[in-house]
């Protein structure tokens, strides 16, 4: 199995790294992605990837973290600097970007700089690791109107069919996690059923969106199984089914030869 997204460079798991990587592997998470939010925590990314070589890393600037007082003149520097730690670390994936209508930060800025990433991603042929609340409707818009030929994940999705055939169309693949373990998750569940195994990846979130039955803990890759359980006994395979095509998934998505010729 593959944690296509966990934050392990947040501040929760740095006394325990080791372990909480240990008892994934044992309950047989084999990979891991570190999606970047910010510069500060790009550098811990890299820290962490040269002692754990199972580690993937993305950098990005998440939409939560971007700064109060930002504006469109701010973008360019931060724009190059992210080029500059592309250049240096060659990360697998642009990410993780996107937009989200519930946070104070204007749309208008929020998409500034997340097409900016996308042109980005497209200069180094890389895929994109996508943020979203609120917001498919100009996640979809903006990716066609950039023509975005690369995929990636559109992390934690949640949607109906018509959205997810969207994404799928422009060669994205739906990240599943915890949301499907809750009853209320029953919607996005039979979306995933509908579109099949063969456009998903699974993904913790860790330490957010703890599985169901474990609410007010860190969530961690380890539980990863709760997410394989809930969806093999949705769509009537075994777990092995799902855990083989979701690797080869993320495999495609993010180590599959790539046009470079932009």
């Amino acid at each position: 199995m593959i944690d296509s997204h966990c934050h392990l460079d947040l501040a929760c798991f740095t006394s325990d790294l080791d372990a909480v990587i240990q008892r994934a592997e044992e309950q047989g998470i084999k990979r891991f992605l570190i999606p970047g939010i910010e510069p500060t925590h790009w550098s811990r990314q890299v820290k962490i990837q040269k002692h754990f070589p199972q580690v993937d890393i993305a950098f990005g600037y998440h939409p939560y973290f971007l700064p109060q007082s930002l504006s469109s003149s701010d973008i360019p520097n931060m724009i190059e600097q992210l080029a500059q730690w592309i250049e240096a670390n060659q990360p697998i994936a642009v990410g993780e970007i996107g937009l989200d209508r519930t946070l104070p930060q204007p749309l208008a800025i929020q998409e500034a700089i997340f097409v900016e990433q996308i042109k980005l991603a497209k200069i180094h042929s890389l895929p994109l690791v996508i943020h979203h609340r609120k917001s498919h409707d100009r996640l979809l818009g903006i990716l066609r109107q950039q023509r975005f030929e690369h995929g990636g994940v559109i992390h934690a999705f949640s949607g109906n069919a018509e959205i997810a055939r969207g994404y799928i169309d422009l060669g994205f693949k739906l990240g599943v996690g915890g949301t499907i373990t809750y009853p209320r998750g029953q919607k996005t569940l039979d979306t995933l059923i509908e579109v099949g195994v063969e456009h998903l990846v699974l993904e913790t979130d860790s330490p957010d969106m703890p599985m169901h039955g474990r609410q007010g803990q860190r969530n961690m890759p380890e539980n990863l199984t709760d997410v394989l359980c809930v969806l093999a006994e949705a769509l009537t395979v075994s777990q092995d089914i799902i855990e083989v095509q979701t690797d080869a998934n993320y495999s495609a998505t993010f180590f599959a030869p790539r046009n470079t010729d932009m």
